[in-house]
């Protein structure tokens, strides 16, 4: 049938509308949500806990920014920053004064603030994987000898210190990047945690701050100052050190022919012969004497000759060579880090580390104990 086009307007309209309102109708129809048995307070549940979690969001997000290192009663604060995605490096705190330190390969100085000059030695002498409390130990044994060195050396227009085992070693932070590569962010915090949270403490003895020794691993004993160097120091005194024998540089040996020990010594050996050796020791069991061939050498000489590790060595003869093994690691006098590490380990703090190695000295602020060098 043909479709009337002689309809009146009116009747076009009305038929235009309802057209319209039937395609409206099948419009909604696909709108509605596939799950047509949910309640109205059901269809509310997600839209809750979108805010819920959005609300959650916006409060735990700004305590993540900043984490406040808690310490101990008495402790110095740090705050460490968000390691995201690398750790960001801890800022040292202001220092009193300016290190200038001698670069040895460089011949170059470098002037750095006094606190994070310490974090670099300790960086550069102690491994930071060592506890927390052995890294205060150590830094304020660095604080100390750059401090007692600055005042025994007194004024001079040259450099204050060299970085070389003569004084203490000290690694910059382009060279501490090098030898760490991506272990630089969390040793470096580490380190200067410890640092900071000593900062401004010094060994004193009698008011004054002391000379500092420290060494790596002992034979289980440490040394008295006198049994090595020719003076005897009151806080240097010979104490147990067990934890030391946990150390992997706690036994070493060396093998010499007969004619390298009379070149190194300057004496006449006597040839496919059994050699003749008395030996005398000191109080922590190093040598202190050594007679062989008619020459008597002090532990200190034949250690540093024959660069033994240690001054507590035995001899043993085979046939033409001498084998010499040692016990610990280093002069033994004052602190060992390994023993120290030790003691941390058992729950020692900082403060009672160094009392234990350095006999009665105390633990004093830089700025009441030598305030000229501070105000310099």
């Amino acid at each position: 049938m043909k479709k009337n086009k002689n309809l009146p307007k009116a009747w076009k309209k009305k038929k235009q509308r309802k057209s319209e309102t039937l395609k409206l109708q099948l419009l909604q129809k696909r709108k509605k949500p596939l799950n047509l048995n949910k309640t109205p307070t059901s269809w509310k549940v997600p839209s809750i806990l979108f805010f819920a979690s959005l609300i959650t969001i916006i409060l735990v997000i700004p305590t993540l920014v900043v984490v406040p290192f808690v310490a101990k009663d008495g402790e110095k604060n740090v705050t460490i920053e968000n390691d995201t995605p690398e750790q960001v490096e801890i800022t040292m705190g202001k220092s009193p004064f300016s290190v200038a330190v001698m670069r040895a390969n460089s011949d170059t100085v470098e002037d750095v603030p006094l606190e994070t000059y310490v974090s670099r030695v300790v960086a550069s002498e102690m491994p930071a994987k060592f506890e927390v409390e052995a890294l205060k130990a150590q830094a304020l044994a660095a604080r100390t000898f750059i401090v007692n060195h600055l005042m025994q050396q007194g004024n001079s227009d040259a450099s204050d210190v060299t970085d070389t085992i003569y004084d203490q070693v000290y690694h910059n932070e382009k060279e501490l990047r090098e030898e760490w590569g991506s272990d630089y962010s969390w040793k470096i915090n580490k380190i200067k945690k410890a640092v900071s949270e000593t900062s401004g403490e010094i060994l004193t003895y009698n008011n004054a701050p002391i000379q500092i020794a420290f060494f790596s691993t002992s034979n289980g004993y440490t040394e008295n100052s006198e049994d090595y160097w020719e003076n005897e120091v009151p806080y240097l005194r010979s104490v147990k050190s067990p934890w030391d024998k946990n150390s992997p540089k706690f036994l070493d040996q060396k093998i010499f022919t007969m004619q390298e020990v009379e070149s190194l010594l300057g004496v006449d050996l006597p040839n496919n012969d059994k050699l003749t050796m008395e030996i005398t020791r000191t109080e922590s069991n190093r040598v202190d004497k050594l007679k062989i061939a008619d020459q008597t050498y002090s532990g200190r000489k034949i250690r540093e000759e024959l660069e033994l590790k240690s001054s507590d060595f035995s001899i043993e003869q085979k046939n033409n060579h001498l084998i010499f093994k040692t016990k610990g690691f280093g002069h033994g006098i004052g602190m060992s880090q390994y023993g120290a590490n030790g003691m941390a380990k058992e729950g020692k703090n900082y403060k009672e580390i160094v009392k234990y190695y350095y006999k009665g000295i105390e633990v004093n602020p830089l700025d009441e104990t030598v305030p000229t060098l501070v105000a310099k």
